[in-house]
């Protein structure tokens, strides 16, 4: 794969870095773009630590606060593939000691109704619940809305589906997430607070001067699972590489696909952006959909934001508790590159055969009045309707039987294609989704015979 950039790109890229550093004036930031886990660029602005001042680099580690949210989704959404547990199970079916009422979807999602944070000013006393606090915490809280009433961001929510994993798999939270995704991926200067690698100071830079003041490094306790985790530019672009495309050894590619849809609207008068299982689903300017998360501790703000269909990425990890979006500032870097340089195209290439079965479905098919295409490309057959923009990838389907197809791609998703032969085994007609697909374009009503 080529991971070069033209020199005008890099020098964009920076600029649009150091517009957002300035602006925003934060001491230091790295930042990065993403190819398919491979780092196409990086760069770093300002500096790591104001006493001693260096430029941050991609091994420099920052607290990714609720970036965490999403590993632990993940562990989450594996364990339902293991059958462990359903999405639509309630919190206590799996933690007896749960009398709130809510469901495993919900919590992903933040759908449940209930507050952001534990009992207390915990971000003014800054003093995080142990395990036991956590638990009568949770079931003190307030219910702040009906469920799927409206999105309501909940840190304590994912600090208890961090307790759920930990019950499920019979060892601490952070012993499973090494086991299962940092380990596996390779992301060795990922963990829980800071590791004893090159980091970055956490500031908070005031309004009406220009001395940044250190903020606290935080204990997070048992709310770990929402938000403890530190990471790098270089380990990052490692979980980019897997949100694009998962290793199914950790998590299966369909599994991550439902992570990425809609379950509730985050911007309801904008329709900007929408939560999904563990991931927040902005849509930019571009009308691209980026998947992805922000986080902020004090002194630390970080955003991680992958363009699954091209495999592109934006990192940015700044430390300043005031820094610029960081949703908006990752999501400009990829835009940026998929604007002014994608990555090359693949080029076509010839199949060696087209399957005998095959062969009587191609062509032009008509259902509902419209035309549809089906074609066989690398020995699979696909459709595309005439309606499609070309930048719409077609309907794929795989055989169950020598009439039947599943759709597994593309428009009707899940649904049946069944072939319909007459006597001498000649192809008369077809049903998509039960719909009527016929070489002449009938209305509906009409015989095959009119």
């Amino acid at each position: 794969m080529d991971t070069t950039l033209q020199d005008s790109t890099r020098r964009s890229l920076r600029d649009l870095a150091l517009d957002r550093q300035r602006t925003g004036r934060v001491p230091g930031l790295a930042a990065a773009v993403v190819r398919r886990g491979e780092l196409v660029w990086t760069d770093g602005i300002g500096t790591a630590d104001v006493a001693s001042p260096r430029v941050p680099g991609p091994d420099d580690q920052f607290l990714i606060a609720s970036n965490t949210k999403s590993f632990t989704a993940v562990l989450v959404m594996a364990l339902r593939d293991e059958g462990r547990l359903d999405l639509d199970d309630t919190l206590d079916q799996h933690l007896p000691w749960v009398t709130q009422r809510a469901t495993v979807r919900q919590a992903l999602s933040h759908a449940t109704g209930l507050a952001r944070e534990p009992l207390g000013d915990i971000w003014e006393t800054l003093e995080q619940p142990d395990a036991e606090t956590l638990m009568s915490d949770f079931n003190g809280i307030e219910r702040v809305g009906r469920p799927h009433d409206h999105w309501h961001y909940s840190n304590i929510v994912y600090a208890v589906l961090g307790q759920l994993v930990e019950r499920l798999e019979g060892r601490p939270w952070e012993e499973v997430l090494r086991a299962r995704i940092l380990d596996p991926l390779g992301m060795t200067r990922t963990s829980v607070g800071f590791d004893d690698g090159p980091r970055a100071t956490g500031y908070h830079v005031q309004p009406f001067h220009d001395v940044p003041r250190i903020e606290p490094v935080l204990d997070l306790r048992a709310m770990g699972p929402c938000g403890a985790l530190a990471s790098t530019v270089t380990d990052l672009a490692k979980w980019s590489g897997f949100v694009a495309a998962p290793d199914s050894a950790i998590l299966s590619p369909d599994t991550l696909e439902e992570m990425c849809q809609p379950q509730l609207l985050v911007d309801p008068e904008g329709w900007g952006g929408a939560m999904g299982l563990g991931f927040f689903l902005m849509r930019s300017a571009t009308k691209r959909t980026w998947v992805g998360h922000t986080g902020g501790m004090p002194g630390q703000v970080s955003g991680v934001f992958t363009h699954r269909e091209s495999g592109t990425g934006g990192i940015v990890l700044m430390n300043s508790s005031s820094s610029p979006d960081p949703a908006a500032f990752a999501i400009a870097l990829g835009d940026h590159v998929l604007d002014n340089d994608p990555a090359e195209e693949e080029p076509w290439r010839p199949g060696t055969s087209v399957p005998d079965d095959l062969a009587p479905l191609l062509g032009r098919w008509f259902s509902e009045g419209s035309g549809f295409t089906f074609s066989v490309r690398e020995g699979r057959l696909e459709a595309r309707a005439d309606s499609a923009p070309a930048d719409r990838a077609p309907s794929v389907f795989e055989r169950l039987d020598d009439s039947t197809f599943r759709t597994v791609s593309g428009r009707e998703r899940g649904e049946q294609l069944r072939v319909t032969r007459d006597a001498d085994g000649a192809v008369v007609k077809m049903n998509w989704a039960t719909y009527l697909v016929t070489r002449a374009p009938l209305g509906f009503g009409e015989s095959l015979e009119t």
